[in-house]
């Protein structure tokens, strides 16, 4: 019997499989849904009324800043002028310019496709990358800790290969998973966007970017639930992967973040691996440190900024893979197995 069939089916079968699966799609269900009932599709009627809007926000300011102008210029005459609520010449007090209150302040939320459907797949890859992460850390972890990695390699004693393939058929599950889901995702909100948005100017170069995009959250996936594995392998035990990763993100992020920020640290985020994750997924993060000025020819204070690329998290994320998994292997080749 081939082993990698054999792991395949035992993971199909599990029920922790099953229900964190469907939980996992139940609340990828859940977005869709609310998305679809918190946008509408804009008609001429609404348009027509939020410029109507949008022009009387106007006149409130124009008929707000003639107040204060006058109110300005009788403190001046009468000599009760505040310095630090006027100015010295009550001319400049102005309404804005009409072309700055803009109608759609005023519109209700739509979905448009071409602008927002590329920020969903964020959530979409964490959803699935959680999941595949608890997935893949049980599957590992109740073979040790129930003993049957033990009787396994009394069948089959090469400790790699039952790993390895261990680790295949636990790719295979997801990636069958997460293919369909992706699908299915896209799918979902191109209806949102038929029926409560646009789905108007899509070129091919965004659809081009919205595939590259799924496609390195698919990475993120596989990614995550790889490395679920390695530190349940590591660990012997389910528990060793989720305290890991609660050490981690507690410890080593959240109070790392409070460290360098009470230290005055330049572009702390880069020192946190949420900030390469989003990065991964978004192609290009920038960070900005206000306590630095870059002056222009203008006069205008900038501040300095850094940018964290997705080639840059991609050498992050393989090197944690190459780490840990390789840590797993060499435990496994090397540790006393009873």
């Amino acid at each position: 019997m081939s082993l990698f069939r054999t792991e395949l089916r035992r993971l199909t079968k599990r029920r922790f499989t099953r229900y964190s699966t469907l939980l996992g799609l139940l609340v990828l269900a859940a977005v869709v849904v609310g998305v679809f009932f918190t946008n509408q599709k804009i008609d001429a009627g609404q348009l027509a009324k939020a410029e109507r809007q949008a022009d009387q926000q106007y006149q409130e300011q124009v008929r707000w800043s003639e107040q204060e102008r006058a109110n300005c210029e009788q403190a001046k005459t009468a000599g009760t002028a505040d310095a630090g609520r006027y100015p010295e010449d009550c001319s400049v007090i102005t309404g804005p310019p009409r072309e700055d209150i803009k109608a759609e302040w005023f519109l209700p939320s739509t979905f448009n496709f071409k602008d927002t459907f590329d920020e969903t797949l964020i959530p979409f890859a964490a959803i699935l990358a959680l999941v595949g992460f608890v997935i893949g850390a049980s599957f590992v972890g109740a073979e040790w800790s129930t003993g049957g990695m033990m009787n396994l390699l009394l069948w089959r004693p090469k400790r790699l290969t039952v790993l390895l393939t261990k680790l295949a058929a636990l790719l295979t599950g997801i990636l069958a998973v997460t293919l369909p889901a992706a699908v299915l995702w896209f799918a979902g909100f191109w209806a949102v966007a038929t029926f409560r948005g646009s789905t108007e100017k899509m070129t091919s170069g965004v659809w081009q970017s919205f595939l590259l995009t799924g496609v390195r959250g698919v990475a993120l996936v596989l990614v995550l639930t790889t490395i679920g594995f390695a530190l349940a392998s590591l660990g012997r035990h389910t528990a060793m992967a989720l305290g890991g990763v609660v050490a981690v993100m507690v410890v080593g992020q959240f109070g790392l973040g409070i460290l360098l920020s009470m230290a005055g640290v330049r572009f702390a985020e880069a020192w946190l691996l949420p900030t390469y994750v989003l990065a991964w997924m978004t192609k290009k993060i920038t960070l900005q440190d206000w306590n630095s000025c870059n002056a222009t020819y203008y006069g205008e204070c900038k501040p300095a900024t850094m940018d964290i690329t997705w080639q840059q998290s991609s050498v992050l994320l393989s090197v944690g893979v190459v780490v840990i998994l390789g840590a797993a292997l060499w435990t496994m080749r090397r540790r006393d197995i009873s």
